[in-house]
């Protein structure tokens, strides 16, 4: 008899459409009047663009963020006729390429403007392409003299294709009191003036909550989509969106002195039950999350109570102490939360050494994925 994919797997991801929308509604809301975008990029954050897009357009999104030309391809298919922006640029040589699948580049160079320019001029359209400032991250966009003389340029470049977005990217949105935020924010206003009747875009999901409210015509919120807190160190005000759950596959008592995992780098300091759980670095789970004698590690949720991850993160798998339950509280087979309400992915991420982004993004492709509107399961 064949069994199903929750029963093969060792683990199980959820994710909550409903949550995600309610998350969704909340940016746009705060963000308003300005549009509120979504940014869907690395597989919408490692949740699943073919799910996750058409779940934000129904909550009203109408435009999309990826880095990359493949990405927007893969998202034409369940993005419909939104608007879709790729912010790594023009790839070169790949105009046409973009013009095909209807995405819009956003261009990073002055070599990029150039070369949508000429492609809109032999294929006698103007077609639309966002403008990317750089106003102090110093990764991708053009420089604020670049720009300036762009704006300036008779019948130059930029007479060529639609300008549809000029956009800049905070540097440390998420550190309220940054005073880079209030220079990048007068820096960016600025440049803006120069483009008149050109939508704005400068906000990420932190930049939403600045008290500045740099939302000018179009916020661009990722992270806090999927539960991630926009606000480290203050309640996150996002309802959870993931929840990451392995098996117990097998139960164990060990004398005082014992050590578990690779290395011998935990030792019990008492007589201790232990439950080894399928999960491991393989899967995404942090290496670092092990607890070491030199340092606590993560938890994970069995029946209900924290219980610490002890040994070295394996390939497979994790172990976690559980000692503190009662004797009969845990079987072979039972679930135990590693990510969701209780741990959310900024906890998971400080015990994996890293930040929530890396922990979304690395999610394995060996889980049973779930997705659910709420309490009800879809399918």
């Amino acid at each position: 008899m064949a069994i199903s994919a929750i029963e093969e797997a060792g683990a199980r991801l959820t994710i909550d459409l409903k949550a995600l929308a309610a998350n969704y509604r909340l940016l746009a809301e705060r963000a308003g009047p300005a549009e509120c975008a979504a940014v869907v990029k690395a597989d919408a954050y490692g949740l699943g663009a073919d799910r996750i897009v058409p779940a934000l357009a129904k909550a009203g999104a109408r435009t999309f963020f990826v880095a990359l030309a493949n990405e927007a391809r893969k998202l034409r298919a369940v993005s419909g006729n939104s608007t879709v922006y790729v912010l790594n640029g023009l790839t070169p040589g790949a105009a046409a390429a973009y013009a095909e699948i209807g995405a819009r580049p956003v261009l990073c160079t002055s070599d990029e403007v150039a070369e949508w320019a000429a492609f809109c001029r032999a294929a006698n359209k103007r077609l639309p392409a966002a403008l990317h400032v750089d106003s102090g991250m110093n990764r991708l966009g053009l420089s604020l003299p670049e720009v300036r003389a762009l704006a300036q340029e008779k019948n130059g470049a930029l007479e060529e294709f639609e300008l549809a977005l000029v956009m800049s990217h905070f540097v440390s949105s998420e550190i309220a009191d940054d005073p880079l935020n209030a220079r990048q924010i007068a820096d960016f206003a600025a440049l803006h003036a120069l483009f008149a009747g050109v939508p704005a875009s400068l906000a990420n999901s932190s930049g939403i909550f600045l008290r500045q409210k740099p939302h000018f015509d179009l916020v661009r919120p990722g992270y806090a989509l999927y539960g991630g807190n926009p606000l480290p160190g203050l309640p996150n005000p996002m309802a959870p969106v993931v929840r990451l759950e392995a098996r117990v596959m097998q139960l164990r008592e060990i004398a005082a002195g014992a050590t578990v995992g690779y290395n011998a780098q935990w030792t019990a300091l008492r007589p201790s039950r232990l439950a080894t759980l399928a999960l491991g670095y393989a899967d995404g789970f942090p290496r670092p999350a092990g607890g070491l004698d030199k340092k606590p590690g993560g938890s994970a949720i069995i029946a209900g109570r924290p219980c610490p991850i002890v040994g070295r993160v394996s390939m497979d798998l994790v172990v976690a102490d559980i000692t503190g339950l009662e004797e009969t509280a845990v079987r072979r087979g039972d679930w135990a939360c590693v990510l969701g309400p209780e741990i959310g992915v900024d906890a998971l991420g400080e015990a994996g050494g890293t930040i929530g982004y890396d922990i979304l993004t690395r999610l394995g492709r060996r889980f049973a994925r779930l997705y659910v509107d709420g309490a009800s399961r879809a399918a």
